[in-house]
């Protein structure tokens, strides 16, 4: 099987060179392309060129267009890159007969109430995001027979910038730290995300009737506020030296945090009875992945001489 994979760098693509590698043979492409290969979500023409040389039997798009906030003043790139790539991705698999994997967000949901959100609750995204992602996931069930779209939310991983890294920086130089209590998510772990689209993607071609649209995130709920105590509790564990003290990471709302251009959801919970039922999965608890993310980071920077032992 050849697995043709977009986003190669980013935090999820990494991870999916990992899982996806038992596979088959894995293509793995990032913006700058390989050869006669183009792997910029920009460039159309590339795209379908790129798919029609390899012919591979699954597309992966890990790549998108993710800064929020930028989105609000360049709607054009973000479309491009969310809706227009996905539509090409998708008419040119369904035209070779090939699976697309594609992967969305909690950000097309309003955020309203507090019960986690299915896959067939009605959505309405509040930021230009979100709205080039709904759309994105559209084209792709519309237009690809075969295809697993995953909505995830608050991902990370050890590997390049992310919330906990941000708050135990902070934490290291700060006596005390101010963070948003009023939106509640699951933390998910690149990781976990690499493995179960593995796991799904090998299960789905075997049932060709599993395709379709899954929630995808840790279990259990928390917000930023306690997700930042968690880390900053459990890097002071594991023997990290911080600036901050116990019990100094104060809870905000989100209108006492500096405005910022993109308006996010207050409740980014998702129901992931479909997804754990269909495959036969028991997704951990957050807590588990963000803490062995940690340990991670940790070990790398020296920052602990408890860490592993």
């Amino acid at each position: 099987m050849r697995i043709l994979l977009f986003g190669k760098n980013g935090q999820l693509g990494w991870e999916l060179q990992r899982s996806l590698a038992p596979l088959g043979e894995i293509v793995a492409l990032d913006r700058k392309g390989s050869g006669s290969l183009h792997g910029d979500l920009t460039d159309r023409f590339g795209l379908i060129n790129t798919i029609h040389q390899l012919k591979p039997d699954v597309i992966v798009n890990a790549a998108a267009y993710t800064d929020v906030d930028k989105a609000e003043s360049d709607p054009v790139s973000a479309e491009k890159i969310n809706v227009e790539a996905p539509r090409v991705m998708a008419t040119t698999a369904e035209r070779i007969g090939a699976w697309l994997v594609h992967y969305s967000t909690d950000y097309v949901f309003d955020g309203g109430g507090e019960t986690p959100w299915k896959e067939t609750d009605p959505t309405g995204p509040l930021n230009v995001y979100g709205a080039t992602k709904l759309e994105g996931e559209r084209m792709v069930v519309s237009r690809c027979t075969r295809h697993l779209v995953f909505r995830s939310s608050w991902i990370y991983a050890a590997r390049g910038k992310n919330f906990v890294k941000t708050m135990l920086d902070l934490a290291g130089k700060r006596d005390t730290l101010r963070v948003i209590s009023d939106q509640t998510g699951a933390p998910t772990g690149a990781e976990l995300i690499a493995d179960v689209t593995a796991h799904a993607l090998r299960a789905a071609i075997a049932r060709p009737e599993t395709a379709g649209l899954y929630h995808l995130t840790a279990s259990g709920e928390t917000n930023w506020h306690a997700y930042a105590v968690f880390a900053v509790e459990c890097a002071r564990r594991m023997g990290k030296t911080l600036s901050v003290k116990p019990g100094a990471v104060e809870a905000i709302t989100s209108s006492e945090y500096a405005s910022s251009p993109a308006k996010r959801p207050a409740n980014s919970r998702l129901d992931t009875r479909k997804l754990r039922e269909t495959f036969g999965l028991k997704l951990p608890d957050w807590r588990v992945g963000v803490e062995r993310m940690i340990s991670e980071i940790l070990n790398e920077s020296g920052g602990s001489a408890h860490v592993g032992k």
